[in-house]
């Protein structure tokens, strides 16, 4: 790979911009159409945000500063990244809650939803690939953290695909509610992992960006 830090910068801009978008027109789709299961998916695009936003300070810290200070900005990332993963687990957690007990009416259309986490699943699937080469390149904890919190959007894609589907052809409703507080379970965990590897002394970036 010719210049990584180059593709890592690319694949964070890509991340912090797409989930903004995609973020507002599942919020703004999912209040029109009234289903929680869209609009909570567009709360979760921004907390993607926050991770990439933590990536992109690293990345460009990597490029003014020396190598000895690369592993401070690192886990300065893994924080972010950890914080990142709690967030949406919480934001799930709240969203399955809401689909259960409190949300009283049923959507008007999932349409959006099938479209939407369409185009999610194809765009999550090619950052988790590059993420994860550039991570390995790099090796780099914070980057291989966040292709991992991309992986658990990606896997909501999912879950916001199945749940669309179901209630648009046969009208099941809360289908969601169960695999998202599964995804919840598993993004606690990872949130859990990039905490436990920010704390630990021997964080480096082998990177060559100077």
């Amino acid at each position: 790979m010719k210049n990584p830090i180059k593709l890592a910068l690319t694949l964070a801009y890509i991340t912090v911009f797409y989930n903004i978008l995609e973020g507002l027109f599942s919020v703004l789709l999912g209040i029109n159409d009234e289903t929680i299961a869209l609009a909570g998916f567009g709360i979760d695009s921004f907390v993607e945000v926050f991770s990439g936003i933590g990536i992109l300070h690293m990345l460009i810290r990597f490029k003014q500063t020396s190598e000895e200070n690369i592993g401070r900005f690192e886990k300065t990332a893994l924080y972010i990244t950890s914080i990142s993963f709690y967030i949406l687990t919480l934001s799930l957690i709240i969203t399955a809650v809401l689909n259960l007990f409190l949300f009283k009416k049923q959507p008007e259309s999932t349409l959006a939803g099938i479209i939407i986490s369409l185009i999610s699943i194809l765009t999550m699937w090619l950052l988790v690939y590059y993420k994860n080469k550039v991570a390995l390149e790099l090796n780099s904890k914070a980057i291989k953290a966040d292709a991992a919190c991309t992986k658990t959007c990606m896997n909501l894609s999912f879950v916001l695909l199945a749940s669309s589907f179901l209630y648009q052809i046969w009208n099941i409703p809360y289908v969601d509610s169960l695999a998202g507080i599964i995804i919840a379970y598993f993004s606690f965990k990872e949130g859990k992992e990039a905490w436990s590897n920010a704390k630990t002394s021997s964080i480096k970036c082998s990177c060559s960006c100077h």
